[in-house]
């Protein structure tokens, strides 16, 4: 279960360390709501980097969460954590890119690895709650 209370302390991290960036960018632009529409303004980047964290972390969380309650063994302990690794790839990638307009690999590899593990996570809880009706 450490391993799983670990990527969950990890994705914590990393919602609250992206709303913190945007309280700090939107100090420093002085603006207190909204952000430009502009894919290269800043602060756009990183209320999409912080929005599209807090609309995957939190499911990962709770995959990940229940995945660890049940011996994970190494194969989805490794899916735990390339899940968490994604995220922040995609986060990098998103911050790091000179606009959202264009593709960016870390964005694109973090996304891709996102979904790959989302889906095989999901299908793991889906296994541990259908593993008993099948013995």
């Amino acid at each position: 279960m450490n391993i799983s209370i670990v990527c969950i302390g990890l994705l914590g991290l990393l919602v609250t360390g992206l709303g913190l960036y945007v309280s700090l960018g939107r100090g420093a632009s002085n603006t207190t709501i909204g952000s430009s529409d502009d894919p290269t303004d800043s602060l756009h980047k990183r209320v999409r980097a912080h929005g599209n964290a807090a609309e995957y972390c939190a499911i990962l969380a709770v995959l990940i969460y229940v995945a660890g309650l049940h011996a994970p063994g190494l194969w989805v302990s490794t899916l735990m954590v390339a899940a968490v690794l994604s995220r922040y790839l995609h986060m990098v990638g998103m911050l790091a890119s000179p606009t959202l307009a264009a593709p960016h690999p870390l964005r694109f590899v973090g996304a891709l690895g996102t979904y790959a593990t989302g889906i095989a996570l999901s299908i793991r809880v889906v296994w541990l709650g259908l593993a008993p009706l099948l013995a």
